[in-house]
């Protein structure tokens, strides 16, 4: 099978599916071996970024998707915005960057850097599949432990935490806005 055909059954497949598919169903599913397909989803991957594409491919560990490109979201929200209704406020936002920054991370430990407390905040995001337990603290206690799941990477079309900006990213931002 000639590798475009096979970038176009790729794109197809993870178009349909919607969700993570794993490299190893994609290939038994083509008969292929993942050596074999490797080539292909480099290549897909490649010509979405390079021809600066509506759709990225994602890989998650073991797993590949199709996501829309973060450079296009904010068309995308333009669209869908009257529609979705459930965005997250400004809490729950804060919340979940502090858990994606310091992860594995406890509700105290939350609650110490916003100031206030955070049990609504945390709620949401495990009920929304964004966060998950983690575990527990070796501490008196045993608070729960938080972290981060694939469903927070895929919403905000994230490949791993790697791609958060970093804090200096941040501080450049915030001096732009003060000279303004």
């Amino acid at each position: 099978m000639e590798i475009n055909d096979l970038c176009g059954i790729l794109e197809a497949i993870l178009y349909v599916a919607g969700e993570p598919v794993k490299v190893d169903q994609l290939a038994h599913a083509l008969n292929l071996t993942q050596m074999e397909l490797e080539p292909a989803i480099e290549k897909l991957r490649d010509n979405c970024l390079l021809e600066k594409r509506g759709l990225r491919l994602n890989r998650h560990g073991g797993e590949i998707q199709m996501s829309i490109n973060p450079d296009y979201a904010k068309y995308v929200e333009m669209l869908l915005q009257p529609v979705q209704k459930q965005s997250l406020s400004q809490a729950v936002m804060e919340t979940l960057s502090i858990i994606a920054y310091r992860q594995p991370v406890t509700k105290a430990e939350i609650e110490a850097v916003r100031g206030v407390k955070c049990d609504y905040s945390v709620q949401l995001l495990l009920a929304r599949g964004l966060i998950e337990e983690a575990g527990r603290k070796e501490t008196l206690g045993h608070p729960i432990l938080y972290a981060t799941t694939d469903r927070f990477l895929r919403h905000f079309g994230l490949e791993g935490l790697f791609e958060l900006p970093k804090v200096k990213e941040f501080e450049d931002m915030n001096k732009e806005e003060e000279g303004q």
